[in-house]
């Protein structure tokens, strides 16, 4: 191609760029020959030279031979179809697996991507950014791992309800530790994933996060976080001995962003292909398929063998990973959370809990308790009755 003037050139690009689209079905080809100033049997003859001879049947043979190896049109035009018709909302990646494991279509991803964006299909490219100094990972697996969560339309058959995907993922390899659909990204969800994490491959060194309210408060909006008015994540990560780490912005979290832009552009195709129509059937397919297919395909050696992760040992995350409040005890030996009022039964060690400081704690499980130093002085359901024995006291683990 490099033989021929640019103005040629540029025009066989338009060329090619309307026939695509007519092949594509979004226009039709007497309005093909209408935006190119055509007459229809003018066009009915470059359709021709392209069904033949592909792209370079579109040039003028007096200045250069078209070129043997151009795809058939109708492999084109299925790619096109299957393209427009099935997957849709598939990224140009994605698609392209498509065609070769689902209908035997070989060719290269290259090829794929600019028929479809000729064609209108797919948009082009953004423009790049400025240039950014990559970031080596950690060496070894549990030295930093990355928490966030992302809310565009997850399950399509849901649309346009949205949910929000809590991630817990190793910066040394992309590994996925944890993976769940919830309503609304916020201090329960994630604390059920840090506990699943901790329970499942131990303690990690440091938690790299964004700075959104459930992780960090920020007294003046932009500014520094505050390290020493912790948030319930916050006092749960320092009682583990877990370094919280604030991210400043997208591009120092980019790992991150790249992860879920991955998923963004094959979770929900995959979710619609499967017709997975609710949030725990979604949660189902993304802990059984969609998790371990990321781990096999997606993921890198780590740079050194063997692991940060140190055991749970005696942490009581019961106590550690759940929602404190501070109260103070009646005269009456109750506290009051909200609408519910705790009643506190006698202790062995201790007469009345009066005037005393002590920490309501909200489980993860939805349950209560009342806890004073490392004694437990009660549990109570959801609705503030009281759970198994009333008059025993026990002591926190």
């Amino acid at each position: 191609m490099g033989m021929y003037l640019s103005s040629i050139v540029e025009r066989m690009m338009k060329v090619q760029e309307v026939i695509m689209r007519a092949m594509a079905g979004r226009i039709q080809w007497w309005q093909a020959a209408e935006i190119l100033g055509i007459s229809s049997r003018t066009m009915r003859r470059w359709k021709g030279r392209y069904e033949q001879h592909g792209y370079d049947g579109l040039f003028d043979r007096r200045h250069q031979q078209p070129s043997p190896k151009c795809v058939p049109l109708a492999t084109v035009q299925a790619v096109l179809r299957l393209y427009r018709q099935q997957y849709h909302d598939y990224n140009v990646l994605h698609f392209h697996e498509k065609l070769l494991a689902v209908h035997g279509i070989d060719l290269s991803d290259t090829w794929v991507k600019t028929a479809l964006q000729t064609a209108g299909l797919v948009a082009q490219d953004a423009p790049r950014g400025p240039h950014r100094q990559r970031r080596e990972r950690r060496p070894l697996p549990g030295m930093l791992v990355f928490a966030d969560g992302s809310s565009p339309g997850w399950i399509p058959a849901l649309a346009p309800q949205r949910q929000d995907l809590i991630v817990f993922l190793d910066d040394a390899h992309t590994a996925v530790y944890y993976a769940c659909l919830v309503a609304e990204e916020g201090t329960r969800p994630l604390l059920a994933g840090l506990k699943e994490v901790l329970q499942t491959h131990g303690i990690f060194c440091s938690l790299y996060t964004d700075r959104a309210g459930h992780f960090f408060h920020t007294p003046k909006a932009g500014g520094a976080v505050d390290k020493h008015q912790l948030t319930q994540i916050g006092r749960a990560l320092a009682q583990l001995g877990i370094e919280h780490v604030p991210s400043d912005s997208p591009q120092a979290r980019g790992r991150m962003e790249r992860f879920y832009g991955s998923w963004q552009g094959r979770l929900p195709q995959e979710l619609r292909t499967a017709d997975v129509r609710s949030v725990p059937a979604a949660n189902r397919y993304i802990r059984e398929v969609f998790w371990p297919w990321h781990n096999t395909h997606w993921t890198e050696p780590a740079r050194e063998s063997g692991t940060a992760f140190v055991p749970l040992g005696a942490a009581d995350l019961d106590a550690i990973l759940c929602v404190q409040h501070a109260r103070a005890v009646a005269a009456d030996n109750t506290v009051v959370l909200g609408q519910r009022r705790l009643q506190i039964a006698p202790s062995a060690w201790r007469c009345s809990f009066a005037r005393c400081t002590v920490k309501v704690c909200e489980h993860l499980d939805g349950t209560l308790s009342v806890r004073y130093g490392p004694h437990v002085l009660g549990r109570w359901s959801v609705c503030g009755e009281p759970l198994g024995e009333k008059t025993k006291m026990k002591k926190a683990a």
